[in-house]
């Protein structure tokens, strides 16, 4: 399984799904639409983008489009890639009836398919890669343990971390934890958090 570099964007869990059977990366979704009102999300992204760089991976039909131009609009273009996938007309096994516009998306597209639209893309595929401690995520455990939940000062704690990393200041502890798993290597983040 190759590595990706870059954060790929998709729109939702089965996509994720599909493309973490296909490459090594960190893949986030979207929700839809969801990402329109999601400021923490939209946040994260930018936040990613910065850090990785970001791979857009939508459907090829209207709805990802539309979500894909939003996209666009809210990430500096030097942070992002396109990646496309075809046209192909079928409906996705787990559904009832093909889409709107009958088109299969990410999630139904064959791995091929999708490493050859990551590599069109210009996505950076890595060789090797973080020890087996960097791989291990940041845990809720850990965050007990540092004193940024469970506490009486826990928010306190988790709120002037917030700060310190540059997120937004109204993550949830579950947020946190996503964002730090995303944007830093465990032992780098233990540092942070210190």
């Amino acid at each position: 399984m190759r590595k990706v570099r870059e954060v790929i964007v998709v729109e939702g869990r089965y996509d994720k799904n599909a493309l973490k059977q296909v490459v090594d990366a960190v893949v986030v979704e979207t929700r839809g639409f969801g990402v329109f009102s999601d400021k923490e999300r939209l946040a994260l992204l930018r936040r990613m983008a910065e850090e990785r760089g970001l791979i857009l991976l939508t459907d090829s039909d209207g709805a990802g489009f539309v979500i894909r131009n939003f996209l666009k609009g809210a990430i500096p273009k030097s942070r992002l890639k396109q990646a496309y996938i075809p046209d192909v007309y079928g409906k996705e096994r787990r559904k009832a009836a093909p889409g709107k516009e009958g088109k299969l998306g990410v999630e139904g597209m064959p791995p091929q398919v999708l490493l050859e639209a990551l590599e069109r893309a210009g996505a950076v595929f890595e060789d090797g890669g973080a020890s087996e401690e960097e791989r291990r995520p940041v845990t809720k455990a850990d965050f007990y343990q540092l004193g940024l939940t469970g506490g009486p000062d826990s928010g306190a704690k988790r709120a002037a971390l917030l700060k310190k990393l540059g997120l937004p200041e109204r993550m949830t502890a579950n947020a946190l934890l996503e964002a730090v798993n995303l944007l830093y290597g465990r032992e780098a983040f233990l540092r942070e958090a210190q």
